[in-house]
Protein backbone atom coordinates (compact mmCIF):
# COMPACT_ATOMS: atom_id res chain seq x y z
CA UNK A 1 0.00 0.00 0.00
CA UNK A 2 1.36 3.72 -0.71
CA UNK A 3 1.90 6.10 1.84
CA UNK A 4 0.72 9.51 1.39
CA UNK A 5 3.78 12.41 2.32
CA UNK A 6 2.47 14.73 5.26
CA UNK A 7 2.06 18.23 4.75
CA UNK A 8 4.75 18.46 6.91
CA UNK A 9 7.36 16.50 4.45
CA UNK A 10 5.51 18.18 1.20
CA UNK A 11 6.56 21.61 3.05
CA UNK A 12 9.89 20.91 3.82
CA UNK A 13 10.99 19.30 0.00
CA UNK A 14 9.42 22.82 -0.95
CA UNK A 15 11.29 25.26 1.64
CA UNK A 16 14.50 22.92 0.09
CA UNK A 17 13.55 23.28 -3.74
CA UNK A 18 13.45 26.79 -3.40
CA UNK A 19 16.55 27.36 -1.16
CA UNK A 20 18.42 25.35 -3.86
CA UNK A 21 16.76 27.44 -6.43
CA UNK A 22 17.70 30.52 -5.08
CA UNK A 23 21.37 29.36 -4.30
CA UNK A 24 21.75 27.96 -8.25
CA UNK A 25 20.60 31.49 -9.31
CA UNK A 26 22.81 33.23 -7.28
CA UNK A 27 25.80 31.14 -8.01
CA UNK A 28 25.43 31.60 -11.82
CA UNK A 29 24.65 35.52 -12.14
CA UNK A 30 28.50 35.54 -9.55
CA UNK A 31 29.88 33.37 -11.50
CA UNK A 32 29.13 35.73 -15.32
CA UNK A 33 29.08 39.13 -13.25
CA UNK A 34 31.30 39.08 -10.27
CA UNK A 35 29.77 38.88 -6.31
CA UNK A 36 29.91 42.54 -5.97
CA UNK A 37 28.28 43.33 -9.44
CA UNK A 38 24.48 41.36 -8.54
CA UNK A 39 21.84 42.41 -5.96
CA UNK A 40 19.71 40.78 -3.62
CA UNK A 41 16.80 41.90 -5.68
CA UNK A 42 18.66 40.53 -9.02
CA UNK A 43 18.98 37.02 -7.55
CA UNK A 44 15.35 37.36 -6.65
CA UNK A 45 14.25 37.98 -10.37
CA UNK A 46 16.46 35.35 -11.71
CA UNK A 47 15.00 32.47 -8.99
CA UNK A 48 11.48 34.21 -9.38
CA UNK A 49 11.20 34.74 -5.89
CA UNK A 50 10.89 38.14 -3.58
CA UNK A 51 13.62 39.88 -1.80
CA UNK A 52 12.19 38.92 1.66
CA UNK A 53 11.67 35.24 0.36
CA UNK A 54 15.79 35.34 -0.57
CA UNK A 55 16.75 36.78 3.07
CA UNK A 56 14.79 34.12 4.99
CA UNK A 57 16.64 31.20 3.47
CA UNK A 58 20.10 32.85 3.39
CA UNK A 59 20.54 35.53 6.00
CA UNK A 60 23.29 37.38 4.29
CA UNK A 61 24.74 37.84 0.58
CA UNK A 62 27.74 35.24 1.05
CA UNK A 63 25.25 32.62 1.89
CA UNK A 64 23.87 32.39 -1.16
CA UNK A 65 27.15 30.65 -2.43
CA UNK A 66 26.95 28.02 -0.15
CA UNK A 67 24.02 25.79 0.01
CA UNK A 68 25.52 22.38 1.19
CA UNK A 69 26.15 22.96 4.81
CA UNK A 70 24.45 20.66 6.24
CA UNK A 71 25.79 18.26 3.68
CA UNK A 72 29.24 18.43 4.30
CA UNK A 73 28.51 18.17 7.93
CA UNK A 74 26.37 14.55 7.44
CA UNK A 75 29.79 13.67 4.83
CA UNK A 76 32.30 14.47 7.63
CA UNK A 77 30.19 12.13 10.33
CA UNK A 78 29.86 9.40 8.29
CA UNK A 79 33.45 9.03 6.94
CA UNK A 80 33.95 8.47 10.63
CA UNK A 81 31.26 6.50 11.20
CA UNK A 82 30.96 4.12 8.21
CA UNK A 83 34.73 4.33 7.63
CA UNK A 84 35.77 0.67 6.79
CA UNK A 85 36.84 -1.80 9.56
CA UNK A 86 40.48 -1.63 9.86
CA UNK A 87 40.83 1.83 8.78
CA UNK A 88 41.76 4.62 11.45
CA UNK A 89 40.08 7.91 11.56
CA UNK A 90 43.13 10.05 9.60
CA UNK A 91 43.24 7.49 6.79
CA UNK A 92 39.53 7.76 6.41
CA UNK A 93 39.55 11.50 6.72
CA UNK A 94 42.68 12.22 3.98
CA UNK A 95 40.93 9.33 1.81
CA UNK A 96 37.70 11.52 1.52
CA UNK A 97 39.70 15.30 1.58
CA UNK A 98 41.83 13.34 -1.62
CA UNK A 99 38.66 12.63 -3.40
CA UNK A 100 37.53 15.83 -2.86
CA UNK A 101 40.50 17.39 -4.46
CA UNK A 102 40.51 15.37 -7.48
CA UNK A 103 37.24 16.46 -8.84
CA UNK A 104 36.99 13.75 -12.41
CA UNK A 105 37.56 15.40 -15.69
CA UNK A 106 34.13 15.79 -16.58
CA UNK A 107 31.53 18.51 -16.95
CA UNK A 108 30.83 18.53 -13.35
CA UNK A 109 34.43 18.49 -12.52
CA UNK A 110 34.63 21.61 -14.80
CA UNK A 111 32.55 23.53 -12.85
CA UNK A 112 33.86 22.63 -9.59
CA UNK A 113 36.95 23.64 -10.51
CA UNK A 114 35.57 27.06 -12.40
CA UNK A 115 33.52 27.21 -8.72
CA UNK A 116 36.56 26.88 -6.51
CA UNK A 117 38.43 29.43 -8.23
CA UNK A 118 35.67 32.18 -8.24
CA UNK A 119 35.69 31.55 -4.60
CA UNK A 120 39.51 32.23 -4.81
CA UNK A 121 39.22 35.24 -6.08
CA UNK A 122 36.37 36.62 -4.07
CA UNK A 123 37.67 37.18 -0.69
CA UNK A 124 34.43 37.81 1.19
CA UNK A 125 33.51 34.53 -0.06
CA UNK A 126 36.85 32.88 0.76
CA UNK A 127 36.41 34.46 4.52
CA UNK A 128 33.39 33.18 4.69
CA UNK A 129 33.52 29.56 3.45
CA UNK A 130 36.28 29.27 5.90
CA UNK A 131 34.22 30.36 8.75
CA UNK A 132 31.28 28.41 7.63
CA UNK A 133 34.04 24.99 7.28
CA UNK A 134 35.13 25.47 10.72
CA UNK A 135 31.49 25.42 12.58
CA UNK A 136 31.64 21.35 11.77
CA UNK A 137 34.22 21.09 14.40
CA UNK A 138 31.83 20.32 17.30
CA UNK A 139 30.09 17.30 15.04
CA UNK A 140 33.68 15.39 13.97
CA UNK A 141 34.69 15.67 17.70
CA UNK A 142 31.41 14.58 18.79
CA UNK A 143 31.36 11.36 16.12
CA UNK A 144 35.25 11.11 16.91
CA UNK A 145 34.93 10.54 20.82
CA UNK A 146 31.93 8.40 20.13
CA UNK A 147 33.95 6.22 18.15
CA UNK A 148 35.96 5.41 21.20
CA UNK A 149 33.47 5.09 23.84
CA UNK A 150 32.97 8.39 24.91
CA UNK A 151 30.32 10.71 25.68
CA UNK A 152 31.83 13.67 25.49
CA UNK A 153 34.93 14.90 23.43
CA UNK A 154 38.40 15.50 25.14
CA UNK A 155 40.59 18.43 24.53
CA UNK A 156 42.66 16.60 22.71
CA UNK A 157 39.59 15.20 20.18
CA UNK A 158 38.72 18.66 19.93
CA UNK A 159 41.91 19.90 19.02
CA UNK A 160 42.45 16.72 16.60
CA UNK A 161 39.13 17.85 15.06
CA UNK A 162 40.34 21.56 14.83
CA UNK A 163 43.39 20.32 13.15
CA UNK A 164 41.85 18.22 10.81
CA UNK A 165 39.51 20.99 9.29
CA UNK A 166 42.14 23.54 8.95
CA UNK A 167 44.23 21.24 7.27
CA UNK A 168 41.31 21.36 4.19
CA UNK A 169 41.49 25.04 4.54
CA UNK A 170 45.16 25.19 3.99
CA UNK A 171 45.34 22.85 1.51
CA UNK A 172 42.40 25.03 -0.45
CA UNK A 173 45.21 28.19 -0.75
CA UNK A 174 48.05 25.44 -2.00
CA UNK A 175 49.36 25.22 -5.34
CA UNK A 176 50.36 21.84 -4.62
CA UNK A 177 47.33 20.58 -3.00
CA UNK A 178 47.49 16.83 -2.82
CA UNK A 179 51.50 17.02 -1.47
CA UNK A 180 50.31 20.07 1.03
CA UNK A 181 47.38 17.67 2.29
CA UNK A 182 49.52 14.39 2.69
CA UNK A 183 52.55 16.57 4.77
CA UNK A 184 49.38 18.00 6.96
CA UNK A 185 48.25 14.79 7.90
CA UNK A 186 51.85 13.57 8.23
CA UNK A 187 52.47 16.16 11.22
CA UNK A 188 49.18 15.65 12.51
CA UNK A 189 49.66 12.16 12.96
CA UNK A 190 53.23 11.96 13.46
CA UNK A 191 53.84 15.08 15.44
CA UNK A 192 56.32 17.76 14.82
CA UNK A 193 59.11 16.35 17.06
CA UNK A 194 59.10 13.22 14.58
CA UNK A 195 59.56 15.69 11.52
CA UNK A 196 62.02 17.63 13.45
CA UNK A 197 63.89 14.82 14.67
CA UNK A 198 64.09 13.63 10.30
CA UNK A 199 65.55 17.18 9.86
CA UNK A 200 68.12 17.24 12.20
CA UNK A 201 69.29 13.93 11.11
Amino acid sequence: MSTIPSPQGRRERKKAATRKAISNAATLLFLERGFDNVSIREVAEKADVSPTTVFAHFPQKEALVFDEDDEQREQLVAVVRDRPAGTSISAALLDYYRAELLPPFDHDGAQRREFLAFIDRTPALGDYAARMWLRHEDALAAVIAAEHGEPEPSDEVRAYARFVLQIQLLVSGSENPIPMLEAGFRILDQGWEHYEAELNG
